[in-house]
C-alpha cells in the first residue's frame, strides 16, 4: 500500500482577496490605533504641560551646583544692570545741583527714562538671539560696554555726553544682559522656577538698595569722578562672575521663520498678559520714583527721605523671594494678582502719607508687594510655551513692558507739575495698576477657563 502524498491546497482568487482584505484591515486597525495613541500622547502633553525638549535632552535639573551657579550668575547680572539703573535718583539729584545746574529737572530726567526703558526694549531681538544659542557673546560685549561707559561717565561734563553714555549706551548694554538672564533660569528649572526667578530678582533688589547709598556716600567723600571709577570696578567683579556662570542648557532651537516672530500674539492668554504688563509699568514704579521727593515736600528731612527708596528696595527682597516660593506651590498668577492689587491700593494711599511713620509703612509694604510682581514678571510667559523658544516670548513681553516703562514716569511727572502735588499722580498710577490687575484675572480665565486652579 503506497503512502498517501499530502495534497497541496492552492488558495483561490476569492480566498486571496479575503486574506488581503484581512491583512489590509489589520494594518488599518494598527494605523488607527497608532494615531489614537499619538493623539492621546499629545493631549496628555498639553494637559500635563510636558515640554517636548525633555524627552530628547532630559528633565530640567531643578537644582544641583551647575543650575544654582547659573541662577546666582543671573542675580549678579541683574544687580549690575537693573540694580544700577535703580540708582538713577541719586544721579538726578546730583546733576541738578552740581554738574548740570541750570538744566531743567525734566530734561535731566530723560536720561533716566531712556536708560530705564532700554533695559526692556532690546528683549525682542536679544530673546531671539538667545534661542539661536548665543549666550557668551552678547554677555561679553554688553559687559565690556557697561564697564567702558561707567568709566566714561566720570569724564562727562555736558548734557549730551551724559545722555549718550549713561542714557543710551548704558541702557542698551544693560538691556542685552537683562534679556539673556531673564531666559536662562527656565533652562535649568521647571518645578522650582518661581524660586529661581526670585533668587535672580534678589540681585536687582540688592543693587537697588546698595548702589544709591554707595554713590551718594562716595560722591561726598572722594568726588564724582572717583565714585564712578569705583562703581566701574564693582561692575567688573559682578559681570565677570556672571560671564563665567551664566549658560543655557538646551541646544539652539531650529527655526527657519522670520528673525522676529509675532505669532505668539495669536495666543489670547499671551496678549492679555502683555497688556497687563504694559498697564502695570505705567504706574508701578511711580511710588518708588517719587516717594523721597513727596516725603521731603511734606517737611520730612531730605537726609532721611533719601533712605525711603533704599528701605523699599530692601523690603522688595522679601517679596521677591517669598513670591517665588509661593509661585512654585500655587502658580505665579495666583501670587501676582493679589500682590498687584495691594500695590495699587498703596499707590492710592501714598500721597496722603505725611508723617515719617506713614512713609516708612508705605515703603515697606509697597516694596514687598511690588517685589512679588517684578520677580515673577517672566514666570507666566515661560509657562506659555516650550523652553527652547522661551527667549522670544520673554523678549516680546519685555519690549511691551518697555513702552510702559518709558511712558509712565514722564506722565506721572507731568501730572505732578500740572497739579502742584502728588494726589492726582497717585490716582493716575494707582488706577493703571488696578486695571493691570483686572487683565491678570482675565489672563487666568483665558488659561484655565475659570478662576480656580493652579496658574
Amino acid at each position: 500500500m503506497s503512502a498517501t502524498e499530502p495534497k497541496t491546497v492552492h488558495p483561490s482568487a476569492s480566498s486571496s482577496t479575503i486574506n488581503a482584505a484581512g491583512s489590509t484591515g489589520r494594518v488599518g486597525d494598527e494605523d488607527e490605533k497608532k494615531s489614537i495613541d499619538q493623539e492621546k500622547t499629545a493631549v496628555r502633553g498639553e494637559v500635563e504641560n510636558v515640554d517636548p525638549s525633555e524627552a530628547q535632552h532630559g528633565e530640567h535639573p531643578d537644582g544641583g551646583l551647575r543650575a544654582w551657579l547659573a541662577v546666582i550668575g543671573c542675580a549678579a547680572g541683574a544687580c549690575a544692570t537693573f540694580g544700577f539703573v535703580n540708582a538713577w535718583g541719586v544721579f538726578q539729584a546730583y546733576y541738578e545741583e552740581e554738574i548740570l545746574a541750570g538744566t531743567s529737572p525734566s530734561t535731566i530726567a530723560w536720561i533716566g527714562s531712556i536708560q530705564y526703558a532700554l533695559i526692556f526694549l532690546p528683549g525682542l531681538i536679544v530673546g531671539r538671539i538667545f534661542d539661536m544659542g548665543w549666550t557668551k557673546t552678547p554677555l561679553g560685549v554688553a559687559s565690556a560696554v557697561i564697564v567702558a561707559v561707567t568709566f566714561l561717565t566720570a569724564e562727562c561734563t555736558k548734557y549730551w555726553q551724559f545722555f549718550l553714555c549713561q542714557g543710551v549706551a548704558l541702557g542698551l548694554a544693560c538691556g542685552v544682559i537683562f534679556g539673556v538672564v531673564m531666559g536662562c533660569p527656565a533652562h535649568w528649572f521647571k518645578r522650582r522656577l518661581g524660586f529661581a526667578l526670585g533668587i535672580m530678582a534678589l540681585g536687582s533688589s540688592l543693587g537697588g538698595t546698595c548702589f544709591p547709598i554707595a554713590v551718594r556716600n562716595l560722591v561726598q567723600t572722594v568726588g564724582f569722578k572717583w565714585a564712578m571709577r569705583i562703581i566701574g570696578f564693582i561692575e567688573i567683579a559682578l559681570l565677570s562672575f556672571q560671564f563665567a556662570t551664566v549658560e543655557r542648557r538646551l541646544p539652539p532651537r531650529k527655526h527657519s521663520g522670520p528673525f522676529i516672530d509675532f505669532s505668539a500674539f495669536k495666543s489670547l492668554q499671551f496678549t492679555l498678559y502683555c497688556c497687563s504688563s504694559f498697564l502695570a509699568f505705567l504706574g508701578i514704579y511711580t511710588v518708588l520714583t517719587y516717594i523721597d521727593v513727596s516725603a521731603a515736600s511734606e517737611g520730612i528731612d531730605p537726609n532721611f527721605s533719601f533712605y525711603l527708596l533704599a528701605i523699599a528696595n530692601a523690603c522688595s527682597a522679601v517679596g521677591r523671594l517669598s513670591g517665588g516660593l509661593l509661585a512654585d506651590r500655587i502658580g505665579p498668577l495666583t501670587v501676582m494678582t493679589p500682590a498687584t492689587f495691594v500695590a495699587g491700593i498703596l499707590t492710592y494711599a501714598w500721597p496722603f502719607a505725611t508723617s515719617v511713620g506713614g512713609n516708612i509703612a508705605i515703603a515697606i509694604v509697597y516694596g514687598c508687594a511690588s517685589g512679588v510682581y517684578v520677580s515673577l514678571l517672566a514666570a507666566p510667559v515661560v509657562r506659555m510655551g516650550n523652553t527652547q523658544d522661551v527667549g522670544v516670548r520673554v523678549g516680546m513681553s519685555m519690549t511691551v513692558v518697555a513702552v510702559g516703562a518709558v511712558a509712565g514716569p514722564p506722565i506721572s511727572g507731568a501730572i505732578n507739575a500740572a497739579t502742584g502735588g502728588f494726589k492726582y499722580t497717585g490716582i493716575y498710577a494707582g488706577t493703571t495698576v488696578m486695571i493691570a490687575c483686572c487683565f491678570l484675572i482675565a489672563t487666568r480665565v483665558a488659561i484655565l477657563g475659570g478662576l480656580r486652579g493652579k496658574c
